[in-house]
């Protein structure tokens, strides 16, 4: 005899714990009633899972104001320091990073959770991953926020007329003052940086206690994330339009200004001239390739974290194709910028060179070491030109010959000055630097790009920081606020390593260690798990029921063939890479007044070594884990299944095999036959094993979808 509603509801006020396939045996087929009513198993951990249109928990989830303001959080994501100090061969190749950062978008808005719940949803044994992701984002929000603090310290320091890095400091003795010997042998820009800003030692080793200074700016760095984060995107939404917006605002500027300022158009010349035979070095692809990844945020779980946020018919193709073009649009204006200004500082320089190398032709014609008569007659050495000087240059060169290299005269070439390879710390705060302070009114430009860089590397941490929250909040039920305050008092403690008087050296062994690597094995997994593991035939099913149109077939083929392959090679061409060039940094020696590459000791290529292992760790341990069944899941967080309106929310663990799939692509055809009338199959409380029901593996989902007056639900729909 059929149990009708009111004795399935006595049973679970009792508490009575069932399987999915339990239940089945209590089912009435034609009790309404029960068809109508909520069934939720393990009521409390199943909010972590659930994610179907109209369920209580979705509603819940904290969404976007604002199409615009969900925008700018990914464009202030993808948008960083990066884009402002590397060269254009490295920012140019953003377009290829599309279709990776389309996958991300779709995962985190159909899923709507975190990295950790997106992976573990997908795949159980491969929830690793995003357990990854945020080891990598946290990682890297250690040492970026000092990079913000750096930025900051420079822009305290930025009111003041002339700026404090315009000139060499001069030093007394007894008898007389001195320029400062340090500064004199490097330059104005150069000394500061090093000795005013960082005080830096000569060695890893030697630490030097803290940096006062900088750590104060650190402290300040770490309160304006957090009281930016602290409520979520309700707070960091609205910051957004500021920190995204103003970058721009000062870019144009700059660019106008420096258009205006001679030698610019060298610079973007420069910009434009390819170089073939640098071109064809393997070593440039794997870099352009590796900017892909930390230009669009790739595998750090804030372009997920981010999008999880939005509603599930959000156009998320639109969204990935209009943030990575507005990525590459600032990456070719900001490279314009730079490249105008390094330009603009390139013709002062070389005008320097020439009045330097004038007076000592001058020197060498009245000593008669350089005969009168080679220079030409309508040349005026005390006023000279660049292009007369390039003359006289190669006339003495051709007449000296073996005698020319004893006169050590400098040829002055813009180029030559143009091909030094500055970028990262040293463009932003040595050659930027130096280029301003020949700026008129310097101090108001200095101002305005310190503040800039300050936007853009914030607007990156709100997104990484995001990665690390977002998750946790998702998987764990903490409270944000709580948890924002402890990951960043955390984070600050940690990150006073990198104040001490050697931190410059931990910031470079943590960029290099900590994330390139273990970011490329996490988006070749994540392309794996969705391409391979979930199926991409049923992904772009989920795409065409998300979206109302099929994506291009394009993207099939990128995700399943080429990105794999593409992504396959970068990791080779980067461990081969890795493992031919010596592991080492760059110190700067006071007495040489000049940098010189040192190897890590013993203990500092444990430390590279240990990053890079805690990175990766997650994903062979949660595998292993779950894989062996070392945690008893017997409580439902994996296999529990819940209902709202009658439609399936939760597939039940496939226990003979790996859950590959969010929904099993099984149709009715091939399931067993609901059984009814048979015994009920029931797992009593502090019952140490599962039951199974007769109708076999498969849940009350296939079965309910089967019954009359019950909606039909999409194999895609999750």
């Amino acid at each position: 005899m059929p149990k009708n509603s009111k004795v399935v509801k006595r049973e679970l006020d009792d508490e009575v714990i069932e399987s999915v396939k339990d239940l089945l045996s209590n089912e009435d087929s034609v009790d309404d009633a029960f068809k109508k009513s909520e069934l939720i198993v393990d009521v409390q951990e199943e909010k972590d899972l659930e994610v179907e249109e109209g369920s209580e928990a979705e509603d819940e989830r904290p969404a976007w104001n604002s199409k615009l303001q969900y925008i700018l959080a990914q464009v202030g994501f993808s948008v960083g320091l990066g884009n402002v100090w590397r060269f254009p061969y490295l920012c140019q190749k953003n377009g290829g990073g599309i279709p990776l950062f389309f996958l991300e978008l779709s995962v985190g808005q159909r899923i709507r959770r975190g990295s950790i719940g997106v992976w573990n949803y997908i795949s159980p044994k491969l929830g690793g991953i995003g357990f990854a992701s945020c080891v990598v984002c946290y990682f890297v929000a250690l040492y970026y926020n000092v990079i913000i603090g750096w930025t900051l310290f420079y822009f305290s320091q930025s009111f003041q007329q002339p700026l404090p890095w315009d000139q060499c400091p001069l030093v007394k003795n007894a008898s007389h003052t001195l320029i400062e010997p340090e500064c004199e042998k490097s330059s104005a820009t150069t000394y500061y940086w090093y000795r005013e800003a960082l005080n830096i030692s000569s060695s890893i080793s030697e630490s030097g206690g803290l940096n006062w200074k900088m750590t104060v700016c650190l402290l300040a760095a770490w309160v304006m994330v957090c009281l930016a984060m602290i409520k979520g995107i309700q707070s960091s939404g609205k910051i957004m339009y500021f920190s995204s917006l103003f970058p721009y605002v000062v870019l144009i500027c700059f660019l106008t200004r420096a258009l205006l300022l001679n030698g610019s158009i060298d610079g973007i010349r420069h910009m434009f001239t390819p170089k073939l035979e640098i071109m064809l070095e393997p070593k440039v692809w794997r870099e352009a390739a590796t900017q892909v990844f930390f230009a669009l945020g790739l595998g750090f779980g804030g372009v997920i974290a981010f999008s999880s946020y939005n509603k599930r018919d959000n156009n998320c193709h639109f969204d990935a194709v209009l943030v990575s073009f507005i990525n590459f649009f600032t990456s070719v204006l900001a490279t314009l910028v730079v490249f105008a200004v390094l330009g603009f500082k390139a013709n002062v320089v070389n005008e320097k060179c020439i009045a330097q190398n004038s007076e000592m032709i001058i020197k060498f014609l009245k000593m008669g070491n350089i005969s009168q008569d080679i220079i030409p007659h309508h040349i005026n050495l005390s006023h000279i030109t660049a292009e007369d000087y390039h003359l006289v240059y190669d006339i003495i060169q051709k007449v000296k010959e073996e005698e020319f290299f004893v006169l050590h005269l400098n040829s002055c070439q813009i180029k030559d000055e143009l091909n030094k390879a500055v970028q990262g710390t040293g463009l932003a705060f040595i050659a930027f630097t130096e280029a301003m302070t020949h700026f008129p009114a310097s101090p108001f430009w200095s101002v305005m790009f310190f503040l800039m860089l300050i936007n853009l590397g914030l607007g990156s941490m709100f997104g990484t920081i995001e990665g690390i929250i977002t998750p946790i909040v998702d998987t764990f039920k903490v409270r944000k606020e709580i948890l924002t305050v402890i990951c960043c008092l955390l984070a600050f403690s940690i990150g006073l390593i990198f104040v001490q008087r050697s931190g410059n050296y931990f910031v470079t062994m943590f960029d290099d260690y900590s994330a390139t690597l273990p970011l490329l094995i996490v988006v070749i997994l994540e392309n794996i798990a969705v391409s391979f593991v979930y199926g991409i035939d049923k992904f772009i099913e989920d795409l065409k029921d998300m979206l109302g149109f099929a994506p291009s077939r394009y993207y099939y083929y990128m995700w399943k063939y080429i990105s794999p392959l593409m992504l396959l090679s970068l990791l080779i061409a980067s461990i081969v890479n890795m493992g031919l060039s010596p592991p080492g940094y760059n110190a700067w020696i006071e007495d040489k007044a000049s940098e010189e590459f040192l190897n890590y000791p013993t203990w500092g290529m444990i430390v590279c070594i240990s990053l890079m292992v805690l990175a990766i760790l997650p994903v062979p341990v949660v595998f292993i884990v779950r894989r062996c069944n070392l945690i008893d899941d017997s409580s439902g967080n994996l296999a529990s299944v819940t209902y709202k309106r009658g439609r399936v929310l939760k597939e039940p663990v496939n226990l003979e095999g790996d859950d590959a799939s969010l929904i099993h692509g099984k149709i009715s055809s091939e399931m067993s036959s609901p059984n009814f009338g048979k015994n009920i199959y029931r797992k009593q409380s502090g019952s140490p094993t599962l039951d199974t029901a007769p109708n076999g593996r498969y849940g009350i989902g296939y079965l309910m979808a089967d019954m009359p007056d019950m909606p039909d639900m999409p194999e895609s729909d999750l």
